[in-house]
């Protein structure tokens, strides 16, 4: 989360400069490179057609959709604003972690989620009275957490059997064969020349945004389960408005704060409802498992007793 927080004011840096369709390939190129290498190193085994299956939908969530609507976005609005928009995206992991575990959340889940997403909609429509509404760059930072959200659940759910490193790394491999023919054209198009800080910039959502911030947060999503684990991005918000401020000079207004914080309400809703429909069902695993161990150890004391009770179910 802490990784995360700094990435749309490196990627604000980096597109002052550089196109941005160059940075949202090249960042997946370079990133690609160095997943390749650690697998190499670490002889990680090929994942199985049904783990290629959904290793498509990670990096059409992280490695594509994620970084380039945001590096679009951020031609034209601050990294200030992109975050406000940005603190719905626990919200959309929880929603895509119920839909892909086939749960069944309270209303409450779905009545927080709305009023996160609602809260959302009227601070841009706000913001962008004077200019004539949600723009194109709003539009953007949306679909980007919709991609993002997905990426984000269905990577740590297959991080429980790749394990968080080597999930990203296998995204970012098997999407190496687009990204490098899509850099190569962009950089063409419109060869990048860019002041030293904007580089800098690039560099940090490569190695730090785009790989290795994700060894920790699969690995995290996998152990703690999506949806409670993304209650830390919480805090990610709130820390990109600082960095924004800190080290970009962007002005935060009174409502972004205001909004940031009733949707981090919301948020904390969603997770605490999913929370508990996770620990009903953990609960409900755990009572058939110990009634099916039972039934196992009657059937070997007792086959006879074993036989007579399964007649009775």
């Amino acid at each position: 989360m802490l990784a995360f927080s700094m990435s749309l004011p490196a990627t604000r840096v980096a597109v002052e400069d550089l196109n941005p369709w160059f940075v949202a390939f090249a960042r997946a190129v370079g990133a690609g490179l160095l997943a390749s290498g650690y697998l190499r190193l670490t002889g990680s085994p090929r994942p199985t057609r049904d783990q290629w299956r959904r290793l498509a939908a990670v990096a059409l969530g992280v490695v594509f959709g994620f970084p380039l609507l945001t590096s679009l976005a951020l031609t034209s609005q601050t990294a200030a604003h992109a975050a406000v928009v940005i603190a719905v995206l626990p919200a959309c992991t929880a929603v895509f972690a119920v839909l892909r575990g086939r749960e069944r959340p309270p209303p409450l889940f779905w009545a927080a989620a709305l009023a996160g997403l609602v809260a959302v909609l009227a601070f841009l429509v706000a913001s962008g009275a004077v200019s004539g509404g949600v723009g194109p760059a709003d539009l953007a930072l949306l679909g980007a957490v919709g991609l993002c959200g997905l990426g984000y659940a269905e990577g740590g759910r297959l991080a429980r059997e790749l394990g968080g490193a080597r999930t990203i790394c296998w995204a970012l491999v098997g999407s190496l064969p687009l990204t490098v023919p899509a850099t190569v054209v962009v950089t063409i198009l419109d060869p990048p020349g860019a002041a030293p800080v904007s580089w800098l910039g690039f560099a940090y959502v490569t190695v730090v945004s785009m790989f290795l911030g994700f060894f920790a947060w699969y690995a995290g999503l996998a152990r703690g389960g999506v949806a409670r684990t993304g209650q830390l991005q919480l805090a990610q918000p709130v820390l990109t408005l600082a960095w924004s401020a800190l080290l970009l000079r962007e002005h935060v207004s009174p409502a972004a704060l205001a909004v940031s914080a009733l949707v981090l309400a919301c948020v904390a809703l969603t997770q605490y409802t999913r929370s508990g429909d996770a620990r009903s069902g953990d609960a409900r695993r755990n009572v058939n498992g110990a009634i099916g161990a039972q039934r196992q150890w009657e059937r070997q004391c007792d086959p006879a007793a074993g036989l007579s009770n399964a007649r009775k179910q």
